[in-house]
C-alpha cells in the first residue's frame, strides 16, 4: 500500500478520516475549544486559519510527504482535531507523525492515544515500516509526556532547529519507536485503553 494512500482507521473511541476540504467547518468549531493557538509553542491555526492549513496539508499530501487526518469522536460524531503522518519517506519505509492538536475537552478522554495506537499500527503493520517519529518543542512539556507515555524513545534534541512565527528558535525534541518495539508499544497503550 502506498504511504499516501488516503485510509479510514477506525477503533472505539475516534476513527481518523482522511482530510478533506469539507472538514473545515467542523475544525474551526474544534480549534475554538480550548483556543490551543494562544500556547506560544504550538503550530495551532486560529479558527480563521484553519482553511489555509487544510490547504497547506492537503498540498504536502499531493507532493508525496503527508498524509492527514482528521479526528472524529465516535460517541458524539465531532470532530476533534486533526493528525498526520509527516516527512514520509517510504524508500526507508520512516514516518513521523505530528502536526496534531485535539479539542481542549478531548485531552485526558483516551482519543489521543487511541489515534496514536490507530497511526502505528497502520504503519507498522499495514506500511512495514521500520521506524515511526514524533517530534515536539523541548517547551512543550505536555506532548513530551504524552509522547513518553506511548513508550516512545527519545532519540535528541535538534537545538535552535526551527523558526517559530514570533521568531523565537524551537529546539526539537525528537522521539521513535523502532518495529521491534512495536509489540511492547502496542500493548501497553490496548492496556492504558483497556482500562478506561
Amino acid at each position: 500500500m502506498p504511504f499516501t494512500e488516503p485510509v479510514t482507521l477506525r477503533g472505539l473511541l475516534v476513527t481518523l478520516e482522511p482530510l478533506s476540504r469539507e472538514h473545515c467547518a467542523e475544525l474551526e468549531e474544534a480549534v475554538r475549544d480550548g483556543e490551543l493557538w494562544n500556547l506560544w509553542y504550538t503550530s495551532v491555526p486560529r479558527p480563521e486559519g484553519v482553511a489555509a492549513e487544510v490547504d497547506r496539508r492537503l498540498a504536502l499530501q499531493d507532493a508525496g510527504s503527508m498524509l492527514p487526518f482528521v479526528t472524529r469522536r465516535v460517541t458524539d460524531g465531532r470532530v476533534i482535531g486533526m493528525t498526520t503522518y509527516m516527512n514520509i519517506d517510504s524508500a526507508n519505509r520512516r514516518v513521523e507523525i505530528g502536526s496534531t492538536w485535539n479539542a481542549e475537552s478531548a485531552h485526558g478522554t483516551g482519543t489521543n492515544a487511541e489515534s496514536k495506537l490507530l497511526l502505528l499500527r497502520h504503519a507498522f503493520e499495514t506500511l512495514d515500516c521500520i521506524a515511526v517519529e514524533f517530534r515536539t518543542h523541548w517547551m512543550n512539556a505536555q506532548s513530551r509526556a504524552a509522547i513518553e507515555r506511548l513508550g516512545a524513545k527519545q532519540d535528541g534534541v535538534l537545538r535552535s532547529h526551527q523558526m517559530m512565527p514570533d521568531g523565537s528558535l524551537r529546539d526539537t525534541v525528537v522521539y521513535s519507536v523502532i518495529a521491534s518495539e512495536w509489540p511492547m508499544v502496542r500493548n501497553g497503550l490496548e492496556l492504558r485503553l483497556a482500562r478506561r
